[in-house]
């Protein structure tokens, strides 16, 4: 099986073609550097969640695009087999769990986050809703400055295409994330 880094790179190799951008663009438009995007291309790099979004919003494409394996037949993610994107200012990771097949608009992530730095969400794309149920641990989620605190089995929805964050307040917090595109 392909793994995340080849998977990332032939991805936004293709998406950046189809786009008919240059690296330098792409990179000017994502407010990141061409070094990441060639190093992300050439499959060197280990992006984080919030070059990977910046670079969907640039290209217009969704997070999951990215991270998202060809899929044939029934699939069965083990707890132990999980690689998720980290976060490159705080202890947090998302794992796309299963994204939106064609015609379909949703992404399914698992989040696991520990106490620190929160995680500051910029906008997404227009109409994203996030809905998010807390698995363990304990979290502040949803807009920025009118985050919820949430325990186990809470579920809380928000508009996605604001500031929003993620600020786990216990150890081992999991969630798990459904970020819906209308």
């Amino acid at each position: 099986m392909e793994d995340l880094r080849t998977r990332i790179a032939r991805t936004l190799r293709r998406e950046r073609e189809a786009a008919a951008l240059s690296v330098s663009e792409l990179a000017r438009r994502a407010g990141v550097s061409k070094a990441t995007v060639s190093q992300l291309e050439s499959g060197a790099g280990n992006p984080s969640v919030e070059t990977l979004w910046a670079l969907g919003v640039a290209l217009d494409v969704p997070f999951a695009v990215f991270v998202d394996p060809p899929q044939s037949g029934p699939t069965l993610i083990r707890r132990e087999d999980l690689s998720g994107v980290p976060s490159s200012a705080a202890a947090y990771s998302a794992t796309l769990l299963a994204a939106s097949p064609p015609g379909a608009r949703r992404d399914l992530y698992l989040i696991s986050a520990e106490p620190g730095e929160a995680r500051r969400s910029d906008p997404h794309h227009p109409g994203t809703i996030e809905h998010v149920v807390l698995i363990s641990g304990q979290a502040k989620v949803g807009p920025a400055g009118a985050a919820a605190l949430l325990n186990p089995g809470d579920y809380l929805t928000y508009p996605g295409d604001a500031p929003h964050v993620f600020e786990a307040t216990a150890p081992s917090t999991s969630a798990v994330l459904i970020s819906e595109l209308r």
